[in-house]
């Protein structure tokens, strides 16, 4: 399978002074899909402007005609299915069936204290993920008069109606992030993608060999979570979103690097790199005409 190029655009910028160009300029540049965080705040990021997805999302939308959109990712932390059916159905139908939702269980930072409750545990946090992606995943395929019903242990929904339905069909794609069983189980069972960024432990002082062996076992456990449900995992893309493995930011340095950092990923089974548009400043700066040359130069090298 070729090797798709995407990028991820964070919503720093207001709209009029270059969240718009942005977007389009993605498009142009022939990116495969753009995606945007969705956190309420992020890192580094939290003293200064950050804007919402689902908005962000709808501008893109209506700027652009070609390029995919989407979250990488949104999480159960502020976020519930009943609401984020509607929001979603309402994006894809303004996108024209071009939205990809990345979905994670969330973490401990800024997102989970917003709504004024404690962290989540692992454990709770795995829980409510199960949940969530299960029911969101029938809010968005069942769109009958009938509605919606739901009782679990952390949400519910009762006669929820999501008429007309997705655009994409049976419901646009989910691209689930996961490295954990239950939630390579969940990608394995909903997913039409599975996201990793990598092994956390080794951003810090791994090696990017040790990552590529971390990537490689991340890999064989998502094919046995699909062999355990009967799924060929051959039918299940997957996606590595950039700048959280030892490489950093070096695959950004110049075309030649980055056809050496996705060659040898893509030699794992990955069918999707999401790199970081470059913002000044940050952990994200990169050379805009090399990350340019990389998006318009690099997949032909790779074949």
């Amino acid at each position: 399978m070729s090797l798709r190029l995407s990028t991820v655009i964070l919503p720093y910028r207001r709209w009029h002074e270059g969240g718009r160009s942005a977007w389009q300029r993605a498009e142009q540049l022939g990116f495969h899909t753009a995606f945007t965080y969705d956190h309420l705040s992020w890192r580094t990021f939290r003293d200064g402007p950050w804007f919402g997805a689902v908005p962000t999302l709808t501008a893109a939308a209506a700027v652009t005609d070609r390029v995919r959109l989407g979250t990488l990712v949104t999480s159960p932390n502020f976020r519930h299915p009943v609401t984020l059916a509607k929001d979603l159905i309402s994006l894809d139908d303004v996108s024209n069936g071009r939205i990809t939702l990345g979905i994670g269980a969330g973490g401990t930072g800024f997102d989970a204290t917003a709504l004024g409750q404690d962290p989540w545990t692992p454990r709770e946090r795995a829980d409510r993920f199960g949940e969530f992606v299960a029911l969101l995943d029938k809010l968005l395929t069942e769109d009958g008069k009938d509605g919606v019903s739901y009782q679990g242990d952390y949400y519910s929904a009762h006669e929820v109606r999501n008429i007309p339905g997705c655009v994409q069909r049976p419901r646009l794609p989910f691209a689930v992030a996961a490295t954990g069983p239950r939630g390579l189980d969940l990608a394995a069972r909903h997913g039409q993608a599975w996201v990793t960024t990598g092994d956390p432990r080794l951003f810090e002082n791994g090696t990017p060999e040790q990552s590529l062996q971390a990537l490689r076992g991340q890999a064989e456990r998502l094919a046995d979570a699909c062999a355990a449900i009967g799924r060929d995992v051959s039918g299940l893309d997957r996606i590595l979103l950039t700048g959280f493995t030892p490489d950093r930011g070096r695959p950004l340095e110049s075309v030649d690097a980055f056809v050496d950092f996705a060659g040898r990923h893509q030699e794992l089974g990955f069918t999707e790199i999401v790199i970081h548009w470059p913002i000044p400043d940050s952990d994200f700066a990169a050379d805009e005409q090399v990350f340019e040359r990389i998006a318009t130069e690099a997949l032909a090298q790779l074949g």
